[in-house]
């Protein structure tokens, strides 16, 4: 949508549209699996050799590293496009980048000493090193389900130790569970509240994937629950200061949208669906005749128009430090997008009709997939909405919860 992008003064550069382009290359592919890799809830190994091949698992490590110097709006362009071919794959791709996003340019807005300064530097460059020429995947698995907030409710813990530290905890809902290399997670130590990031490698003894993943939509993802039992972790791991993973969250709150982007970009991908049955062969009897059918579309049209134009004001302000204001555009814009998700997918299947429901239906897939997003933390549409209800209304909405 690269024509829409470029009436939003400041968010499509040639170096973004370029990354954009990289992504779109891959698409027919990631596209042709997608339904298998849903019927089998397989995880689409085959996308990531392909994304490895042509060097996005590097996207946001800078260009001096071996990676593509993507920034954080440039990612979310790429992702977008990603999600328009394979949501699933755009999700598991968010949980990798997100790391690489957090030790590099959000990292490099935050207030450290030249003690911490130090031992980022040389942490992220054998993160950076790892990906580049290893092919390192990393997961982010967040999630306990104790609290929906980004800095609370964690109950991994982490006892320092010779070299390092022991960790133990379970993470749910663990994408890219049994690809991860390293498993980056937070946790805290007893004693001190400050969030630490720490990288568990995927071999480490005490790491145990639990269950079987089985879920209504976004099956590729590989979801399982992660169980830490005293497991080791060195010190050079610690992939972020303690404390900075606070800092980040409460300056740099735009972080916590890029589930959102996937998303995004699944809604496009109901447009061009739906696009394509209506227009069908062009003929006289084509559905785009039909008042009815037209009416749908132009409701579709709204939804993710809408949006997207959102979105992508909430791109063109994004950085370190937001005023409240731009930080309650941003819960609008997740809000708006993980709800219009479902909302667009089901007017898709009411325009086309019955046969819209039939596996393997690309947009029966998608009325599955949309379904999921609206409950994905910490910004979820409930956390969102609880947040928006209390902007400008109280004292307290002016700060930014994390």
């Amino acid at each position: 949508m690269l024509a829409d992008l470029a009436a939003q003064d400041g968010v499509l550069t040639p170096e973004r549209a370029a990354l954009v382009e990289r992504v779109r290359a891959l698409g027919p592919g990631l596209a042709a699996r997608a339904a298998k890799n849903d019927r089998d809830a397989a995880f689409p190994f085959d996308n990531w050799h392909e994304m490895a091949d042509a060097g996005l698992l590097g996207i946001c490590i800078p260009e001096s590293a071996g990676g593509l110097g993507a920034d954080f709006v440039g990612y979310a362009l790429a992702s977008e496009e990603l999600g328009r071919h394979c949501a699933a794959t755009a999700l598991t791709f968010n949980m990798h980048v997100c790391t690489t996003l957090l030790v590099g340019q959000i990292a490099d807005d935050m207030d450290l000493d030249s003690q911490e300064q130090s031992a980022l530097h040389a942490r992220r460059a054998g993160l950076w090193q790892g990906i580049v020429e290893q092919g390192h995947i990393h997961s982010q698995p967040f999630s306990e389900g104790i609290a929906a907030g980004a800095t609370e409710g964690y109950a991994t813990t982490a006892v320092p130790v010779d070299g390092g530290y022991r960790v133990s905890g379970r993470k749910i809902f663990a994408s890219l569970s049994g690809a991860a290399h390293i498993h980056n997670v937070v946790c805290v130590v007893e004693g001190d509240p400050r969030i630490r990031l720490l990288g568990v490698a995927a071999d480490s003894e005490g790491l145990h994937i639990e269950g079987d993943w089985d879920s209504l939509g976004m099956r590729a993802t590989d979801s399982r629950n992660l169980l830490l039992e005293d497991v080791f972790v060195p010190a050079e791991r610690e992939w972020l200061p303690p404390g900075m993973f606070d800092q980040a969250a409460a300056r740099w709150p735009y972080f916590f949208m890029t589930l959102s982007f996937a998303y995004m970009g699944l809604m496009g991908a109901i447009m061009d669906a739906t696009a394509e049955y209506l227009i069908g062969d062009g003929g006289p009897t084509a559905k785009r005749s039909h008042p009815i059918k037209q009416q749908g579309w132009a409701e579709m049209n709204l939804i993710y128009d809408r949006a997207q134009a959102l979105c992508y004001r909430v791109l063109g302000e994004s950085g370190v430090d937001p005023e409240p204001a731009a930080v309650r555009r941003a819960w609008s814009s997740m809000v708006t997008t993980m709800d219009g998700a479902p909302q667009l997918a089901s007017l898709a299947l009411r325009v086309c009709g019955g046969r819209a429901l039939l596996r393997p239906s690309r947009l029966e897939q998608f009325y599955r997939d949309a379904r999921c997003g609206a409950a994905m933390h910490p910004w979820s549409m409930d956390v969102c909405l609880e947040r928006l209800g209390r902007a400008s209304l109280f004292d307290d909405a002016t700060e930014t919860p994390v």
